[in-house]
C-alpha cells in the first residue's frame, strides 16, 4: 500500500508522485483512487487503488539500485538484436513490466543501434518513451531537474 507523498514508477507513463487518496465515484461505483502526478509530462492520472498490482505500480528504485543500473550502461556491450520485429517485440515487453534494469536495457540498446545502424521510425518513438521514463525515475531518485537526468544517461552510455 502506498501513502500521499510515495515516489512510485508505473510502466508506460514514467515515475511520479501520490498527491492524494480520494475515494470517488465512477459509473455508480465508489472506489479509492490514488492520485498520481507526473512531473516531467505535467500529468495526473486517477488509478484505482484496486489496479495497482495489475498496471505494475511500484515504488521508484533506491540510489543503490541506480549506481547498479549506471555500471551497467558503463559497460561496453552490444545489446542488440539484428531482427527489428523480434527486437520491438521484446522491448515493448520489456516496458510493459516496468522494471528499471530491463527499462535502461532497453534504452541503452536502442541509443546503441541508433548510433551504430539507426532505427526505424517505431524504434526512434519507443526509445523517445524509454528515455523519458527512465529520465523521471532518474530525476526522482537523485532530486534533480530532468535535463541533468537526460545528461546523466548521454554521459554514461558508451
Amino acid at each position: 500500500m502506498f501513502q500521499v507523498g510515495d515516489k512510485i514508477f508505473y510502466p508506460m507513463h514514467g515515475a511520479g508522485i501520490i498527491l492524494n487518496i480520494e475515494e470517488r465515484e465512477v459509473l455508480g461505483i465508489r472506489k479509492n483512487y490514488y492520485i498520481l502526478q507526473f512531473p516531467i509530462t505535467d500529468m495526473t492520472v486517477l488509478l484505482p487503488m484496486d489496479k495497482v498490482g495489475k498496471v505494475g505500480l511500484r515504488g521508484i528504485v533506491d540510489k543503490k539500485s541506480l549506481k547498479e543500473i549506471e555500471t551497467f550502461l558503463r559497460k561496453e556491450e552490444d545489446l542488440t538484436n539484428d531482427n527489428w520485429q523480434q527486437r520491438y517485440r521484446e522491448n515493448v515487453s520489456i516496458l510493459k513490466n516496468g522494471d528499471i534494469f530491463g527499462l535502461a536495457q532497453v534504452v541503452k540498446s536502442l541509443i546503441q543501434r541508433n548510433r551504430n545502424k539507426g532505427l526505424s521510425t517505431s524504434e526512434k518513438k519507443m526509445l523517445d518513451d524509454a528515455k523519458q521514463y527512465l529520465v523521471s525515475e532518474i530525476a526522482l531518485i537523485k532530486n534533480i531537474q530532468e535535463e541533468q537526468a537526460v545528461r546523466f544517461i548521454e554521459e554514461t552510455i558508451p
